[in-house]
């Protein structure tokens, strides 16, 4: 039997078949790539079209259309959709990162012409506003304790309605809560900050503080803790709430014991997120904290400032010295909450469950 197959011909590959396996050099992509950049630049300058973003724009077109009919041409039309599609997607990402790049790369060269350490330790106060000098040290202040403030007062409000939304929620209360938190997932700063101000302000008489601020900046945090919070109570194991019921643990307890600390870094994460999307507010700011050009140490008394409503404020001085700091002040933002995502990323990392081999 071994003989008889040992002496069997090679049976000969059909050259449709042989024509079907050939592929494209790993280079080839790359390559296209180079050739539509210089195509694309080349019909910009000919067309006389002076944006950079247009020549990229023909480029990433012809990049498109010349993986499809080379790829046809070596690999069938079948491979050709696949890769076009990939083509589509780096397209897309490069579309989506190329305004990001510009976002930073223009605030980062703009906002390092003043930014120093006596820029961040002092304020405004006793600065012409025309004339260089001064710094964010009252904003920084204002905006620590406008979004600490507002943490302590969204963090456990949110995770308790979590908790009650996974763990007891039934019936018509549950789907009305639900229905609120989605509701209130799409409210407008402003209309918060306007929120506050009529009941705060205007119909119980208290004057603009930055724990006014803060209560608006409440409302927009809640939802987004809301939300993150029930997501990662979901993925906790049922089994280990089961296997702590079946040791006679009350309900409440196994909750406290098990399943928080088991979601604790998903919980983290999302309050940090929650914060990083407050840190950025400045409607709410502009009605209810009205800024100041001094340092104020008191949130429930004055106004204040920060960091995004002394962005605005600076740019609407209208001259060279204000709009350095402005760009200034909005670098240290952008900093502030890259630091925040980074740290959520990392207790992210730190918390995850860990699978041994």
């Amino acid at each position: 039997m071994s003989h008889t197959i040992a002496d069997k011909a090679p049976v000969a590959v059909p050259a449709t078949r042989r024509l079907s396996q050939r592929r494209m050099p790993r280079w080839a992509p790359a390559a296209i790539a180079a050739a539509a950049i210089l195509l694309g630049i080349g019909i910009g300058l000919a067309a006389g079209l002076e944006s950079r973003i247009q020549w990229g724009m023909i480029a990433l077109l012809l990049f498109v259309a010349g993986t499809y009919a080379v790829t046809t041409a070596v690999e069938g039309r079948r491979q050709a959709k696949d890769r076009v599609v990939t083509s589509v997607v780096w397209a897309c990402f490069i579309v989506a990162i190329v305004p990001l790049y510009s976002l930073i790369a223009t605030t980062i060269s703009k906002g390092l012409k003043v930014l120093n350490g006596d820029f961040l330790s002092h304020s405004m106060g006793g600065v012409i506003t025309i004339q260089p000098g001064g710094g964010i040290y009252h904003a920084i202040i204002g905006t620590i304790e406008q979004v600490g403030i507002a943490t302590l007062i969204a963090t456990p409000i949110g995770l308790l309605t979590a908790v009650y939304l996974v763990e007891y929620g039934k019936g018509k209360l549950a789907k009305a809560v639900t229905f609120f938190v989605d509701v209130m997932t799409g409210i407008p700063s402003i209309v918060a900050g306007l929120f506050i101000l009529t009941v705060w302000v205007l119909m119980l008489g208290n004057g603009p503080s930055g724990f006014a601020g803060s209560m608006a900046l409440t409302i927009l945090m809640l939802p987004v803790v809301v939300r993150s919070t029930e997501e990662m109570l979901k993925l906790v194991p049922n089994e280990l709430r089961e296997a702590s019921l079946a040791l006679g643990v009350p309900k409440w307890r196994t909750i406290l014991k098990v399943v928080l600390p088991t979601a604790i870094g998903g919980i983290t994460t999302g309050v940090m997120l929650a914060v990083a999307r407050i840190t950025g507010e400045t409607a709410p700011i502009m009605l209810l904290v009205f800024g100041s050009q001094i340092i104020n140490n008191n949130p429930f008394e004055g106004g204040q400032s920060s960091l995004s409503y002394y962005v605005f404020e600076q740019f609407q001085n209208g001259n060279d010295a204000s709009y350095d700091r402005a760009w200034a002040a909005a670098l240290v933002l952008i900093a502030f909450v890259m630091i925040l995502n980074m740290v959520a990323r990392g207790i992210a990392r730190w918390k995850a469950p860990k699978t041994g081999r």
